[in-house]
């Protein structure tokens, strides 16, 4: 069986590290990957992709058909399909990862698919609601931090917030002159400050919905200088804006922004507890797995897809989300974390950990693989 893999995006974010270890588990159950990935994704190289997977860049997307080898072919995108590959052909399985709910989107875009792979039970119910051909187990993702530790444990402040969409004209010029006037800022290291330390460890994209949940959030932690938000992470222009709108009313220095970091590992084992954006846009959230790996535990809404990732009061708390109450009962739990209200240890939810460990992803894996043998070999 042959098997392409496409990937588009020009940006690093959750779905390529997905893409990276999906790579790594296929290759372990004896299938090797083409993948087609934009010519300005630069960071494939440091993501540890196995020899086995050839990488080729696509400018455009109508010129890729002529990448496809010919034969039984599994076709398999992350995020719904281009148009050029939806051509029904008989030895032909055309597949996506669905990496987005489709609650509150079009369903339409994963119409002409043979399958769909949902990251979560979440994104699946969704899919199902829509009457689309979802695979029933979750595709849940993995903790995959060694292949992203690069820099050591050297964290400071990067010289951008940003990420410059340079199809736009503001963002040219503003992704010209940024670094010009960052060469004159400082870039400290990061240190952890006395008090109780929150997190934000992602990309800073309208998905998370940061802005929003701060606009109820960040009254609360303004009242508490001794909570302290640091925000790893980077995001468009837009995105930061919005942000550091909501955050206005904290205190100068309660916040600090750091840019994109490579080890994230050492990050979250700094951090006294990761803080999620809002649920329903998000698909799984890999940057709460990834806590909990680390040890650290997890601040999030209690609502889907959270609650498949999250055990209150094991592995992170559940306050309300602060859309229903205007932040209530978040001010509630900070009060007790504050009060001394003893700390979650994930490390000790050994069989919650495990679902999301690299040895079950590949066992969940196994039975996709037979049934794409079996759809691109039918007579």
């Amino acid at each position: 069986m042959k098997l392409v893999q496409i990937n588009l995006q020009p940006h690093f974010g959750g779905g390529e590290v997905y893409t990276a270890f999906l790579c790594r588990a296929l290759s372990q159950l004896g299938v090797p990957t083409r993948l087609l990935v934009h010519p300005r994704a630069a960071f494939w190289n440091r993501l540890g992709l196995p020899a086995d997977t050839e990488r080729i860049a696509v400018a455009d997307p109508a010129d890729l058909p002529q990448h496809l080898p010919a034969g039984p072919l599994w076709l398999l995108s992350h995020g719904p399909l281009p148009d050029a590959l939806r051509t029904a052909m008989p030895d032909r399985l055309r597949s996506a990862i669905a990496h987005m709910p489709v609650q509150g989107r079009d369903p339409a875009a994963f119409a002409g698919h043979d399958r769909i792979y949902a990251v979560s039970g979440w994104v699946r119910d969704g899919l199902k609601a829509a009457g689309l051909p979802v695979w029933d187990e979750p595709l849940y993702g993995v903790a995959d931090l060694a292949s992203r530790a690069d820099g050591g444990g050297n964290i400071r402040r990067r010289r951008s917030r940003y990420d410059w969409d340079r199809r736009k004209g503001r963002d040219r010029l503003l992704g010209w002159l940024e670094p010009l006037a960052e060469t004159l800022r400082p870039h400290p290291p990061f240190v952890r400050r006395e008090g109780l330390t929150l997190g934000i460890v992602s990309r800073l994209t309208p998905i998370k919905q940061f802005p929003l949940l701060f606009s109820h959030l960040a009254p609360l932690l303004a009242r508490h200088h001794e909570v302290h938000l640091e925000i790893f992470g980077s995001g468009g222009y837009a995105s930061v804006r919005d942000l550091d709108r909501a955050l206005a009313v904290l205190p100068a220095g309660q916040v600090r922004f750091w840019g994109q970091q490579g080890n994230v590992a050492a990050i979250y084992r700094q951090l006294d507890y990761l803080l999620s954006g809002l649920p329903e846009k998000e698909a799984l959230g890999l940057n709460i797995i990834e806590a909990q790996a680390c040890g650290t535990p997890v601040i999030a809404v209690n609502a889907p897809p959270f609650s498949e990732t999250v055990v209150d009061g094991e592995t992170g708390f559940f306050y309300r989300d602060p859309r229903q109450d205007s932040g209530v009962d978040f001010g509630q739990l900070l009060d007790q974390l504050l009060a001394g209200r003893a700390r979650p240890r994930p490390e000790l939810a050994q069989e919650h950990l495990a679902r999301f460990s690299f040895d079950a992803f590949v066992e969940r894996l196994r039975p996709v693989v037979a049934d794409a043998e079996r759809q691109t070999n039918r007579e």
